[in-house]
């Protein structure tokens, strides 16, 4: 959420800037000056009321100690008069900061001064490539024939249990997922990230605090009975850990890590491009989180970057990373990268990885907070990113690796595997 001080201070920078992203902020952002403006009438009218009923409540003591009864008691009703229409003021203030807020959180992150303009993910920018592009003959297979012809993953019986874009994994490619998973947090851990197990469900306040809600309400999947949500992504119940907590600047790096199952509607995705792994409703991710200082948070977006990059040299992906336009970034992004792997069966790049700084905006929503070493209060930037999502690694993996021996699994996910081979069964 946008701190309303950069919006009163800074209305025609915010509504530049909001125009990168594609977002015509002029009508919100001038409701929220407004209701602001209405929040501080009735915020003055209840402190001099309130200042004098206090006054008047300070006069009775006086006329009492003198024994003028009836003057304080007319001075009473007066007080009274006072408290009621005080009462007045405070369900207007509290009614104006309750539209003032529902306003500010539909409000998207500003984008980084150096986000390109643009509205399609054509218009993102590479910054850098890497690896190599596989050599595959006139034969090559994509993924999900691959997956049936070795017996890894049954896209039918998931449709037959659940429904489309939740599939099983089985034998070798159950165990594949297993492999990558371990993989990935071991390196987070390497890396000095710390561990955590999360929820797969979490409350409203949870979703808001890391703005997919109101944004994504349509994409997540929500359990009526009890108002809970099932995450998206590991970033939403981790970074929340930190909501309402103040830290101290001697606390920072903050540095998490998750893997956990993440789930998300997609409603409206059909087609070829979405066929198989490259889009599904249920997966599997490992997620780093970070928490920062401002000063420190655009250092840490790189370091973040070349962690996912390294990934991908282990695995012996070709990849690129993107530096998204304006149109292409999320809601709550202040500056994203995206990596794209190479499917060379398929002949397309497919997203495997988003790395985010979100800079306040997340920590205004949630009031995280922390305090420097002279006392002063700071929002801390928050980031995160994927390391890995594996549909599309998986999908990479085979494709990429399929030989007419079988289907090669790279050095390094070997000693996690326990095997460097799929072979036809």
């Amino acid at each position: 959420m946008l701190q309303l001080s950069t919006i009163q201070n800074n209305k025609e920078e915010v509504l530049a800037r909001l125009a990168v992203k594609n977002f015509d902020g002029t009508k919100i952002i001038d409701e929220v000056l407004a209701f602001d403006a209405e929040r501080k009438k009735a915020q003055a009218s209840l402190d001099n009321t309130l200042a004098k009923a206090n006054s008047i409540s300070k006069e009775i003591g006086q006329l009492m100690a003198q024994k003028k009864s009836d003057e304080a008691e007319a001075k009473k009703k007066e007080t009274a008069s006072l408290k009621e229409e005080a009462k007045k003021y405070e369900d207007q203030k509290t009614h104006f900061e309750k539209v003032l807020h529902d306003l500010l959180v539909r409000v998207p992150n500003l984008p980084h001064t150096s986000v390109p303009q643009g509205k399609t993910p054509e218009d993102n920018k590479v910054v850098r490539q890497g690896g190599e592009e596989p050599k595959l003959d006139g034969s090559a297979k994509p993924h999900w024939d691959l997956a049936s012809e070795y017996h890894l993953i049954n896209f039918e019986i998931g449709n037959k249990v659940t429904g489309a874009g939740f599939p099983f994994y089985v034998g070798k490619g159950a165990k594949l997922q297993r492999a990558l998973i371990s993989f990935f947090l071991d390196r987070a851990i390497a890396a000095g990230y710390v561990e955590y197990q999360p929820p797969l469900l979490v409350n409203a306040e949870t979703g808001y605090g890391t703005g997919q809600l109101p944004d994504k309400d349509g994409q997540m999947y929500f359990v009526n009975e009890d108002g809970y949500y099932l995450i998206p992504t590991a970033e939403v119940p981790v970074t929340n850990i930190y909501r309402d907590v103040m830290l101290k600047e001697e606390d920072f790096p903050v540095k998490m890590c998750a893997y956990s199952q993440c789930f998300r509607r997609e409603a409206g995705s059909y087609g070829k491009d979405v066929r198989g792994l490259n889009r599904l409703h249920q997966f599997d991710k490992v997620e780093i989180v970070r928490l920062e200082k401002p000063e420190n948070s655009y250092l840490v977006l790189e370091e973040m970057v070349a962690h996912v990059e390294g990934l991908l040299k282990s695995l012996g992906l070709q990849y690129r990373i993107l530096q998204l336009c304006g149109g292409d970034m999320s809601f709550a992004s202040a500056l994203t990268y995206d990596f794209e792997v190479y499917s060379a069966a398929q002949k397309k790049w497919l997203e495997v990885s988003s790395v985010s700084n979100f800079e306040t905006f997340q920590s205004n929503r949630m009031k995280l907070r922390y305090k420097d070493k002279n006392g002063k209060i700071h929002l801390a930037h928050t980031l995160n990113g994927s390391a890995l999502a594996l549909p599309r690694i998986v999908a990479a993996l085979l494709e990429n690796n399929q030989k007419p021996d079988g289907i090669h699994i790279p050095e390094a996910l070997r000693n996690y595997t326990g095997f460097d081979l799929i072979s036809r069964q």
